[in-house]
């Protein structure tokens, strides 16, 4: 369940960086900055189905509410936003069944350090 899950994310995650891209190219054409390319990008974003729209499918799916849902769809929002690392990360610390402080200090790490061999 937990690879599914990774899986999804890091589906997620890629198709949303396409829509992102294409959102931010659209900003640049219209000259967008500040507050209005955050607002064009964030809707822009959500109406190609790379934000919240599929996490929040993904959260219905599962049949989560409240606080469980919220976190879900936070943390699927931000991994779709590009952090791919993170979702790979993620997977990873799931196929080692890592759990509670060791799964957070093994992703942390794994994150920095993709983010330096960048």
């Amino acid at each position: 369940m937990k690879k599914l899950i990774a899986l999804l994310c890091i589906a997620l995650s890629s198709a949303s960086v396409h829509a992102a891209d294409d959102c931010a190219a659209r900003a640049a054409e219209k000259k967008l900055a500040g507050a209005a390319k955050d607002s064009f990008m964030k809707k822009c974003v959500a109406d190609a189905g790379g934000g919240g729209g599929a996490c929040a499918a993904a959260a219905d799916e599962k049949k989560l509410a409240g606080a469980a849902r919220n976190s879900f769809v936070k943390k699927c929002e931000a991994d779709a936003k590009g952090n791919s690392a993170s979702a790979a990360c993620e997977a990873q610390a799931g196929e080692k069944k890592l759990a509670g402080a060791a799964k957070t200090s093994f992703v942390k790490k794994c994150v920095a350090d993709a983010t330096a061999a960048k």
